[in-house]
């Protein structure tokens, strides 16, 4: 009788270790070289701490934990009262706390409003943060965006700044006033109009130190943020709120929420739908100029975008040359294969340039104040570059180049083989674009 043939099913081979432990910043060369060359370099040492730190395996476990077990709405009390409140897993607070503890979401401003010079190193924590967990990134840019718009209406600013500076996270559903530091979300669409934001129907009638405002919001993420930016119709036209959670005598404000929306990516953070039924606002700017207002927001935003697309492509690509430098197919590793070289090369090459575009698109940010030629060309941001080069357009020209750079592509894919593993036998994975363009 034959024996049966034994199948240990845990015995794994062929595949990669995990992608962790990895220093996302001095691991990153191209990100260290646009950080030096766009006038961030003497905050190198902090950034290569905060680079360990968000390359660790905590961080990465923390990410999938926040991730895996996504928010939960509680519309109600057990005795029927309104609750309106979204439950986070414990991992969200953490990375939020993690991200505010570092200025992510502050940095750039000064305590008088003004827009201090730091949006380069600022953006290199964000493109590390973003190549570890993506969706707490949210409420942390809409913050840091908001106080751009505010500054149309300094009396509210005044109140808010210093909530905002403080790098404390304060996860308490109470009044922002009773809080050690706040954030701040936005709500713009309706869905009728979605970006045609012009065809609001949510209506704002002045009412004692304030506004009433009643309608809905199609997209409002971060529901547990303590204000939200909001555009409503007012008697002068389309204009610019800021509602809080909690109303200026201490009530719940009549935030309804009516559910979260069920996302394919960005699973951490919540994004839900709204209802006011005569919320309490602070108007933000005058009546009729909600767009020109709001938009002074949206345009950090759309920088931080850019910024974030950047670190997905690079952390796309360091775990595909992990596993490359690891996998075997046809007797050899892929890394060793000339096609699949020939592939990371061009990747390679494209993440370079959008790390380098992002960089200096913030280098320009900062000066917008002092040179208005840097004011001309940091907008708008990049960000649909980023995400997805257009057929035709920048991918076939960065592949172009690529393919007609034969010194350049060769240093790179030599680079590859040579740098296979470290003494301690764990592959730098994110090293090997330290050389895609011949540095």
């Amino acid at each position: 009788m034959t024996a049966p043939v034994r199948l240990d099913v845990s015995d794994v081979f062929n595949q990669s270790p995990p992608y962790e432990d990895v220093d996302l910043y001095d691991d990153d060369q191209p990100l260290r070289d646009a950080v030096a060359a766009n006038g961030a370099g003497a905050d190198a040492a902090a950034l290569s701490a905060f680079g360990k730190r968000w390359g660790s395996a905590e961080m990465f476990e923390e990410a999938r934990l926040a991730n895996e077990n996504v928010p939960k709405l509680r519309s109600f009390d057990p005795k029927g009262f309104r609750r309106d409140v979204v439950e986070f897993h414990p991992a969200y607070h953490r990375l939020m706390a993690e991200s505010m503890a570092e200025g992510i979401h502050c940095s750039m401003w000064r305590p008088d409003g003004s827009h201090a010079p730091a949006e380069v190193a600022r953006a290199a924590r964000f493109y590390m943060t973003n190549q570890i967990e993506a969706g707490h990134n949210c409420p942390i840019t809409m913050t840091r965006a908001c106080v751009a718009a505010l500054a149309s209406e300094p009396e509210v600013l005044d109140r808010l700044l210093p909530k905002i500076l403080s790098r404390a996270y304060d996860q308490s559903f109470r009044p922002w006033w009773e809080k050690t530091g706040i954030t701040l979300g936005m709500g713009m669409t309706e869905k009728q109009g979605g970006t045609d934001v012009r065809a609001n129907t949510t209506r704002a009638v002045p009412a004692r130190d304030g506004y009433d405002i009643t309608g809905h919001k199609w997209f409002f993420s971060a529901p547990m943020c303590d204000a939200f930016l909001v555009l409503a119709q007012a008697p002068g036209g389309l204009t610019c709120f800021l509602v809080p959670r909690f109303r200026p005598d201490g009530a719940v404000n009549a935030l309804q929420l009516q559910r979260l929306k069920d996302k394919l990516g960005n699973r951490s953070n919540a994004s839900s739908e709204v209802e006011f039924v005569e919320a309490f606002g602070w108007r933000v700017g005058e009546e009729g100029r909600g767009v020109r207002t709001i938009i002074e927001m949206v345009q950090l935003t759309r920088l931080d975008c850019a910024i974030a697309s950047a670190g997905f492509m690079r952390v796309a690509l360091a775990q595909a040359v992990h596993h490359t430098r690891y996998r075997r197919v046809f007797q050899r590793k892929l890394v060793d294969q000339p096609m699949m070289r020939t592939v990371l090369a061009d990747l390679a090459l494209q993440v370079e340039a959008a790390v380098a575009l992002v960089m200096r698109l913030c280098r320009a940010v900062d000066r917008a104040g002092v040179d208005p030629r840097a004011r001309a060309c940091s907008f708008p941001p990049p960000n649909i570059w980023c995400a997805r080069p257009p057929p035709g357009s920048s991918t076939r020209r960065w592949s172009a180049s690529a393919a007609t750079d034969t010194s350049r592509k060769a240093r790179w894919r030599g680079s590859i083989a040579r740098r296979r593993s470290t003494p301690s036998g764990k592959a730098p994975a994110t090293s090997c674009v330290s050389t895609c363009c011949g540095r």
